[in-house]
């Protein structure tokens, strides 16, 4: 993406998560770092702070399945007057499984925690998800191919 965007950063909301779990003593106990309270408005807060600061296109990749996290953040960045274009990188279940299955990145086993968020957004798709946002299929695309197109629509 940010070699098709000119003037543009990419913005990986999962360091503020990071960030969060690096607090010690620790937060409370969750199972996903979108759930402590503080992420969402620290997602907010630095995505307008780097664009403050460099202007330009922030590519923010993030998956946000709970509608009510989604909500808060969409509100967060118009609030600041912050335009978005929210794409959706689709899959059927049975690709995003052998994807997970196949990705070796991030070691040689399947992610667990990755493989147990295919039903939530199988719900989330099917309830609100695919309602707010422009959805790219990419279970027949390259990732350069869906890069590409999102590229061209954003463009337009």
């Amino acid at each position: 993406m940010q070699q098709l965007l000119p003037e543009s950063r990419v913005f990986d909301a999962e360091k503020v998560g990071e960030t969060l779990m690096d607090v010690s003593p620790g937060l409370p106990a969750t199972d996903n770092f979108q759930h402590w309270p503080p992420w969402r408005p620290l997602v907010v807060e630095t995505a307008r702070r780097i664009l403050d600061y460099t202007g330009g296109t922030l590519v923010m990749p993030m998956t946000v399945l709970v509608e009510e996290y989604w909500r808060e953040i969409s509100a967060g960045l118009a609030h600041h007057a912050v335009p978005v274009r929210h794409f959706v990188l689709h899959a059927d279940q049975d690709t995003l499984r052998r994807r997970i299955e196949g990705d070796t990145v991030l070691g040689p086993s399947p992610s667990a925690f990755r493989l147990k968020y295919l039903a939530p957004y199988a719900e989330a798709a099917r309830t609100w998800l695919h309602h707010e946002a422009e959805v790219v299929d990419t279970t027949h695309l390259t990732p350069s191919e869906v890069a590409l197109r999102i590229a061209e629509a954003v463009k337009n």
